[in-house]
């Protein structure tokens, strides 16, 4: 990945249409690149959850282009590559596993983020209903190592619906439910950083079933 996080230095640099123009056969060089490894972690993932055995790289991966419609930003192309393997692909409310490649901010992520209300309520409920194994998956010591405590904006008081007594409050009123560990630029470089991927998208297999019960 050395290659594509050299891309993305430049692109950061000079992030105008007329040097990405210029320079767009290493873009697409870069974008190939990224689709393969993207290619070789859903086959890998898939031996574990076979839920996103049936996607592409198409599937799962974000245009490089930025919607700058309603923004103040108006660099038009992002500064990172992306990728979101997950049950019926990026565009899904699923939980599933992300790929984030930044320079000096690439991280690997999982669970479902900013699910709209009628979602969130389904997860909600279903931890409601069974907090014991939803624990044993966030606090399994591997997996907090990783990922630390369940974090991310809440709500002050019990959601609508729910007891104020519930012995797992705290857990039913996130607003996403969503985990990331960052990586720094010699880990993205490094030689065995795809394995190292796959081990921690490993970690987020019970974690992204759990949620997707809910949705069944």
């Amino acid at each position: 990945m050395k290659d594509i996080l050299y891309f993305l230095r430049q692109l950061c640099v000079h992030n105008n249409r007329e040097w990405f123009n210029a320079n767009r056969s290493l873009y697409n060089q870069q974008k190939e690149e990224f689709e393969k490894i993207v290619a070789r972690l859903i086959s890998e993932i898939s031996k574990f959850d076979s839920s996103v055995s049936h996607l592409s790289p198409k599937d799962c991966t974000y245009r490089i282009n930025r919607d700058i419609r309603f923004s103040n930003d108006k660099t038009p192309y992002k500064n990172h590559f992306g990728a979101f393997i997950a049950p019926g692909g990026k565009k899904a409310c699923t939980g599933g596993y992300y790929l984030h490649i930044e320079p000096d901010n690439s991280l690997l992520a999982g669970g479902i983020y900013m699910p709209p209300p009628d979602i969130l309520l389904r997860l909600r409920t279903v931890i409601y209903e069974k907090p014991k194994e939803f624990v044993e998956i966030i606090e399994h010591p591997d997996f907090e190592k990783t990922f630390g405590k369940l974090d991310g904006d809440k709500l002050k008081s019990a959601p609508k619906g729910f007891p104020k007594n519930f012995e797992h409050l705290d857990l039913i009123k996130f607003k996403n439910y969503s985990v990331s560990t960052s990586l720094s630029d010699d880990d993205i470089e490094s030689v065995d950083i795809e394995n190292r991927i796959i081990e921690v998208f490993k970690m987020l297999k019970d974690f992204n079933i759990f949620l997707n019960k809910a949705l069944d």
